[in-house]
């Protein structure tokens, strides 16, 4: 991981890019302190729907806002 990116730097992604990314790493974070950090091969559809789930939160959002 750069410095840049751990600094805070949003690496030249867009503010949306940013907040998705944000959102995809809070639920991993989450899922896996939910499972003891180890996430089995059987439940990586429920976290991969978990994750889903946060970033279509932040694109009815997103939609929502610019209405």
């Amino acid at each position: 991981m750069s410095d840049a990116y751990v600094s805070g730097d949003p690496d030249g992604l867009s503010p949306l890019l940013v907040r998705i990314r944000d959102a995809v790493a809070r639920e991993l974070h989450a899922q896996l302190t939910l499972r003891a950090e180890r996430i089995e091969l059987s439940d990586v559809p429920e976290v991969a729907y978990q994750v889903t789930r946060q970033v279509d939160q932040i694109l009815t959002a997103t939609r929502v806002a610019g209405a």
